[in-house]
Formats: C-alpha cells, structure tokens, sequence
C-alpha cells in the first residue's frame, strides 16, 4: 500500500467539488489523507479542511519525506502497475513521483504550520464527535483495497464516515486497485446503507487514472442518526477547534 500525496487540483477533479462545496462555513473532512496537499493548499484558499491519518501518529514529521523517497524507490514498480493507466492527469510515472514530490513538500510545510489541522486517526474508529463535519472526503482506501480489507471493514468504514458528516460523504474511487473491477460487493452496502438511513448513490468524475475508475460513491447524511457509541467511545471530542464555534457557538449548516 503506496501512501499518496495528491493535489487540490485532483481532490476537486476526483470528488468533483464544486465552489459551493468549498465555500464559506463548510467544514471539511480528508480521511485518510496521507501527505497529499490539500488541506494545506484549501487552508490557502480560507477554506476550513482537516486531515486525519493513523501515519500521522508515527510518522509526522517526516511522512512528506518518506512518501517523496518511497515514491522515487518504487519507481519500476509504478511503470510496471501504470502502463495501461490513463495519461490525461500524469504523462508517464516520473511525471507522477514529480508531482507528488512538490505536493508532499506542500504537506511537509503544513503540517509544521498548522499541526492542529493533521490528526492521527485512522478508519473505522475516528476521534471526532457526530456530525463535526459538513462535507467528508475519502480516496484509495475504501474500495481501492476491498479485497484486502473485508466488507466488515468497508462496513464500518462507512457507517464511521456517515456518523461524522452532517452533509455529505464521498468516496473515490470505487474500483478495486489490484483487479480494475468495481467492487462486487458495493450494490449489497448500499442497500445496508438505505436501511440504516443513508442513502447513496454512484457519479460519474472527469478524473480517471486508473482504468475504469472513473466513479465516486455519494453517501448522503442529513437524515442519519448513528447509534449510540460504547462507553469507551462516548466521550470523543473534537480534537480540532473551530475558530467559527468559538464566535457563533454551533457553526452554520450545509444548505
């Protein structure tokens, strides 16, 4: 498992994020985020985003540099596995560890700035209370390790995704990495999702590298209630405090 580091441009392309997606009063959620730079350029932007990873727990201070040494060592390996991969984004596998060098170098400057806004977490059990963020984001994780993970991690996964977004959840992409298929079991969590409230549904993105991976998962959340968490979870605060509670108490809802 290849830890990435993509950029603004991409997460906009990959989750087609729209102005109304960034804009004013939303909170947005990156997990797992890895060293990619968008948080760090969105927080440029005036825009209120969070990264949450468990490598942030082990190695944050020095994950830009590992993925920007790890990417480079592999590099064989990623002309092997990319051959066939679409070149509208990358033009070849140096131009992609090129591109991810610049971005984990963006991540590395953030993550010294603003270390508040990086939170080692990591899937199915994240520390922030219900519904702490309006719009989550989440890539190459999920689905893209689906045969590795189990549909009792994707499970869990979504339903602790869904707890922590009052609006919207999207996953990208929802192929799996080591096949190119989509993943067999997806029509089955959906239908698990509708019944605990979630509904869903799958889009089309203009970004595709891999193969067929093309498709987002859409979970939306306005309307779900999670259950109530074990005693050991219950008390979870957020671990980010935000500037806009502390001036309005609650912080404006997504329209």
């Amino acid at each position: 498992m290849l830890v990435s580091a993509r950029s603004f441009a991409e997460y906009r392309a990959m989750f087609a994020l729209t102005d109304r997606d960034l804009g004013p009063g939303r909170r947005i959620l990156d997990c797992p985020a890895g060293a990619a730079s968008f948080v760090a350029e969105a927080g440029l932007r005036g825009i209120d985003a969070v990264a949450a990873d468990r490598e942030y727990a082990v190695h944050r201070a020095e994950l830009g540099m590992l993925v920007e040494r790890e990417t480079r060592f592999k590099r064989e390996r990623l002309v092997r596995e990319t051959a066939d991969f679409a070149r509208s984004w990358y033009t070849d596998a140096d131009d992609l560890i090129r591109q991810w060098s610049v971005n984990a170098q963006l991540f590395r400057a953030d993550i010294a700035a603003r270390p508040e806004r990086y939170v080692a977490a990591a899937l199915p059990e994240l520390p922030f209370t219900d519904g702490s963020f309006d719009l989550v984001l989440s890539s190459h994780l999920v689905f893209s390790y689906g045969n590795r993970m189990g549909e009792q991690f994707q499970r869990a996964a979504l339903l602790e995704l869904a707890r922590v977004a009052r609006w919207e959840v999207r996953i990208f992409p929802v192929v799996v990495y080591d096949t190119g298929e989509r993943y067999r079991g997806l029509g089955r969590l959906r239908e698990e999702l509708a019944d605990a409230g979630i509904g869903s549904r799958v889009e089309q993105v203009a970004y595709e590298f891999q193969p067929g991976g093309d498709e987002m998962l859409v979970l939306t959340c306005a309307g779900y209630r999670a259950p109530a968490r074990s005693p050991s979870r219950a008390g979870a605060v957020d671990p980010v405090r935000w500037r806009h509670r502390e001036s309005t108490g609650e912080g404006s809802g997504a329209a």
